[in-house]
């Protein structure tokens, strides 16, 4: 099953075939771990634009975590057109991530100056490929990259983030609240304690592990035909191409390698598209996932797999996301 290539963007080249060479910038942070979620009403190709923003509070809530705004870059010129008016709310986590982020080791000291590029920019552009109305899961938030930025920007994308370190987690509740964002809740958990009880339209994944890995934690997740997006780096080709046979196995029935924000950003962000397998056949019979609540979890923390617990500091990694950074 030979990966298809493409770039996405506003660009001239925007949604045009083009083959993807070798070369291509990093995509973003590392480390495994989990997702969960439900399946949402519809489902639309991947590629769409993102939906306009609505309602996005003006102001974070009071008494909760405040960022110190020293040192913090200011936003590119393209930032603007990419967050719309979203874009508050980005310089908000970009002061949380270059504050408490970089304090906390979420991430690395020399990563704040490069927030925007590396980090937001990078993942803000993956909010085209995600279909909306949905759900979707976020495995290895770390920081919130990507899931909290996409949250800013599809506030109709009911948002899980899975991870499993408490410190990730309390960071990541703080910004909720921080950010007011009514459609995330939170999952302290590792991917593989939570297979099988969750159905995402779309598991997003930035650095986690490679490709082969990074299928058997994310397709379980995905309900029967969803879509798992992978923020990859400069070897994402190579990734498909090695991991196709396991994706064959697998049932995956499409893999694209797309350069999302071609025109818009550059360097675009290099992302694995998967097609999860389509529903089973009448006869086969599967076990039932269970669907999160659609409501307002505003810094509502889950616990893992039932019964199982949770298991902070106990998921393996991989290296973190921009080499020692670890920011994710």
């Amino acid at each position: 099953m030979p990966a298809h290539h493409q770039d996405l963007g506003n660009g001239p080249d925007a949604n045009r075939s083009r083959s993807h060479g070798p070369g291509e910038p990093a995509a973003g942070t590392a480390s495994p771990d989990s997702g969960e979620r439900g399946p949402g009403p519809g489902e639309s190709p991947a590629g769409v634009p993102a939906v306009p923003l609505a309602g996005v509070p003006a102001e974070p809530a009071a008494g909760v975590l405040t960022a110190p705004v020293a040192n913090v870059p200011a936003p590119p010129p393209e930032a603007a057109g990419i967050f719309g008016p979203a874009l508050p709310l980005a310089e908000r986590y970009a002061a949380l991530l270059a504050g408490p982020g970089v304090e906390r080791g979420l991430l690395g000291p020399r990563e704040a100056e490069r927030l925007w590029d590396r980090h937001l920019l990078n993942c803000a552009v993956l909010a085209a490929l995600v279909p909306h109305p949905a759900t979707l899961v976020d495995i290895g938030s770390g920081a919130g990259l990507p899931g909290l930025v996409l949250a800013l920007l599809l506030p109709d994308v009911t948002i899980t983030l899975v991870e499993p370190m408490a410190r990730r987690i309390s960071f990541l509740e703080e910004c909720v609240e921080a950010l007011a964002l009514a459609n995330v809740s939170l999952c302290r958990a590792r991917a593989e304690e939570v297979h099988g009880q969750f159905a995402a339209d779309v598991v997003t994944a930035r650095a986690v592990a490679p490709l082969d890995r990074l299928a058997g934690l994310a397709l379980p997740l995905a309900r029967p035909g969803g879509i798992v997006l992978a923020v990859k780096g400069e070897r994402a080709s190579a990734e498909a191409d090695a991991a196709a046979p396991l994706l064959r196995r697998l049932g995956v029935t499409d893999v694209s390698v797309l350069r999302a924000g071609a025109g818009q950003v550059d360097p675009p962000a290099t992302v694995v598209r998967l097609v999860a397998p389509p529903p089973a056949k009448p006869g086969r019979s599967s076990p039932p996932r269970r669907q999160p609540p659609r409501g307002d979890r505003r810094g509502g923390v889950q616990r893992g797999a039932p019964g199982g617990g949770s298991r902070a500091g106990g998921a393996r990694r991989s290296p973190g996301r921009n080499g020692s950074s670890g920011a994710r």
